[in-house]
């Protein structure tokens, strides 16, 4: 289900029930006389609606998190608030960028649609800027032939499963943040799909190393062995774009979540 679609299409509707009503029909009434019931349920709900279509398209977008990818930075059951603009105004629906104001930065926390399955919107951090040389072997991260160095953390303890992941603060960019590797799970990529720009890539036993290629953006997880990325999928097309996640607004079971992350 397109949600975007579904909101445009009611925004259109109620906004052409609305002004036939404001242009034609509220003349006709009498002060005293019962609005009609598609006024009622028609053009009362435009205003409400297009505010809702106007944050949702180009302001604010809430998702929450479904799966165990991102930890530690992000967790199962999280909801997170998107930032649409950050990186351009693009037209809802089609998704078409037309008024540039920024790009991703090595680092961010982004939301876009899986190159896989376009319907379906991922979330992972930007680790690959176009033109870079990413290589992942032996679950250490080189970014164009420069080692990212890691400070070892107390091991994470994943609750729902009394197991520890081992823990690592880690810079990309100007952002610190947390990275988790299980010690008992083989350095290989398992998985790997035939993407486009698959030439781009080699594997081996110890990782994967790619080029970036133009207008794209490589993409991983926190949670690096928990995490199928674009180590296993390839390159996300900046016409995937969704926006910058920044915000847990809410978590049900944990409300200390609650505030801005990285």
């Amino acid at each position: 289900m397109n949600f975007a679609l579904i909101l445009l299409v009611l925004t259109v509707v109620t906004g052409i029930l609305y002004a036939i009503d404001i242009l034609k029909f509220r003349k006709l009434r009498a002060a005293n006389d019962k609005q009609p019931l598609w006024v009622e349920w028609g053009g009362d709900f435009f205003p409400v609606i297009l505010i809702v279509f106007v944050l949702r398209s180009f302001l604010f977008e809430p998702f929450k998190i479904p799966s165990g990818s991102m930890i530690p930075t992000l967790l199962v059951g999280d909801f997170i608030l998107v930032n649409k603009y950050a990186y351009g105004i693009r037209l809802p629906v089609i998704n078409t960028k037309v008024i540039d104001i920024g790009e991703p930065q090595r680092g961010d926390v982004m939301v876009f649609r899986y190159p896989e399955d376009p319907s379906l919107d991922y979330i992972k951090r930007v680790v690959g800027l176009p033109g870079d040389t990413i290589e992942y072997h032996n679950k250490r991260l080189r970014i164009n032939g420069e080692p990212i160095a890691v400070k070892p953390e107390a091991d994470f303890l994943h609750t729902e499963r009394n197991f520890y992941s081992q823990q690592f603060t880690e810079k990309l960019g100007e952002v610190e943040h947390r990275v988790l590797n299980d010690a008992d799970t083989p350095a290989f990529i398992p998985g790997v799909s035939s993407f486009p720009y698959r030439e781009n890539c080699t594997y081996n036993a110890s990782g994967v190393s790619c080029k970036v290629p133009e207008g794209h953006y490589f993409m991983m997880g926190d949670n690096r062995d928990n995490s199928r990325d674009s180590r296993a999928w390839g390159f996300v097309p900046e016409e995937n774009i969704v926006g910058k996640a920044f915000f847990i607004w809410l978590n049900f079971s944990d409300f200390s979540r609650i505030g801005s992350f990285r």
